[in-house]
């Protein structure tokens, strides 16, 4: 008998056919003798409904409201998931996260888990029923709702996996695995059997929607071993582990991600530590900074440029404006029609030229870099958001198609 954790997505439990779906996978791995517990997204759009019928209301409600509304969607979905569960015939319980013992901290929206108590679970699985919990939510010291932020419930579910040492811990998807690209943008993109922590950490930071990153951050911390694999087509996934055999694969994947835009202050005085208040100034407003160039210093002065999430573009703006006179600084520039396209894989640490295979593929395709950034695994590039999906699927032909890894 083995202890399995098994999420589902929101496609996955998107209407009465899907749940009933949901319904048979779970107990079918029950009636195999194992201790099944289940962690629920909102069903479908659910999540994004909830959000614009608060901005019909008011268009800048508090993150408290806005988190006590939108646990209500994985709420409904435990639900129904347990009355199918029990139309079937079996025993079954469904909890919230703070019944299932999530404590977050206090970040409405974004809240980080503390710890999770899973007695309740574990008592509820001696008296031999199905666990469903509430993913993507907890309960912080003030007793208020909370929310971790989109992905949020596979975090929940590597969370529970790792509190309770459980044998395997299944993310059930609308795709099949892990592919070496989108498959829904790249026909000829590959799903891979084996990828390691680090690689798939590297691709959801950097756009592909598989896995949220922090649940694989979190998998990788207690070596909760993952199972990527789709509820509609029940085929064999990818697994997400520590250690995977790269000698014949350069990279594993290929991903764009369009949420980034590119500020540049210009004019900034040559001078040392100019950098250095540039980014601690954007670091106290938590605004992450991903790409960084830096030109080389003319008359004086130098222009720096860097990435930062869409979302964060105004406000960085507007930090770098005020800040120009104390920098004597000349200017900020801002872009988001940018989009940035990156290639993972383990097998570059051992293996000379992949860069240039990459950037020949993009001049072959004529698209223009605007900025690199490298490191052990990965090699990211920004360039006109335009040019994104030509840049893939070049890229992508490079390394998967033409060479025929």
């Amino acid at each position: 008998m083995a202890l399995i954790v098994q999420k589902f997505g929101g496609s996955s439990v998107r209407d009465a056919e899907r749940v009933f779906n949901v319904a048979d996978i779970v107990t079918s791995k029950y009636r195999e003798g194992n201790d099944v517990v289940v962690v629920v997204s909102a069903q479908g759009d659910t999540t994004d409904d909830l959000i614009e019928k608060a901005k019909e209301l008011n268009p800048n409600p508090s993150k408290r409201e806005m988190d006590q509304l939108l646990t209500a969607g994985e709420q409904i979905s435990a639900s129904l998931l347990a009355m199918a569960i029990e139309r079937l015939g079996y025993p079954v319980v469904s909890l919230l996260g703070w019944q299932a013992g999530f404590t977050t901290s206090t970040a409405y929206g974004s809240a980080r888990i503390k710890r999770v108590n899973p007695e309740r679970i574990s008592a509820e699985l001696s008296r031999k029923n199905i666990v469903i919990v509430t993913g993507f939510q907890g309960v912080n010291k003030y007793d208020d709702m909370t929310t971790l932020g989109r992905g949020g419930s596979d975090t929940s579910a590597v969370a529970i996996a790792a509190a309770m040492h459980a044998d395997l811990c299944q993310i059930y998807t609308d795709v099949d695995g892990v592919y070496t690209a989108d498959p829904r943008k790249i026909p000829a993109a590959r799903k891979l059997d084996v990828i390691s922590y680090d690689e798939m950490l590297e691709l959801a930071t950097l756009g592909a929607q598989v896995l949220n990153n922090r649940s694989v951050e979190m998998a990788k911390k207690y070596h909760i071993e993952l199972e990527v694999l789709s509820s509609l087509t029940r085929a064999k996934g990818t697994i997400v582990k520590e250690v995977t055999n790269m000698e014949k694969m350069l990279i594993s994947g290929v991903a764009k991600d369009d949420n980034v835009a590119r500020i540049s202050v210009m004019g900034v005085p040559d001078k040392p530590g100019y950098a250095f208040r540039i980014f601690s100034k954007l670091a106290q407003k938590n605004i992450n900074v991903d790409i960084i160039l830096q030109s080389i210093g003319r008359n004086g002065t130098k222009d720096i440029s860097f990435t930062v999430e869409k979302d964060k573009m105004d406000a960085a703006i507007e930090l770098m404006q005020s800040y120009i006179e104390t920098l004597g600084a000349t200017g900020v520039i801002a872009d988001d029609n940018v989009t940035k396209v990156s290639i993972v894989g383990s097998g570059m640490e051992s293996h000379p030229g992949v860069a240039s295979d990459m950037f020949e593929a993009l001049f072959e395709a004529n698209v223009n870099i605007q900025m690199i950034a490298t490191s052990e695994i990965k090699i990211s590039v920004l360039i006109d958001k335009e040019m994104g999906p030509m840049a893939v699927s070049a890229i992508h032909a490079k390394f998967f198609e033409q060479i025929g890894q």
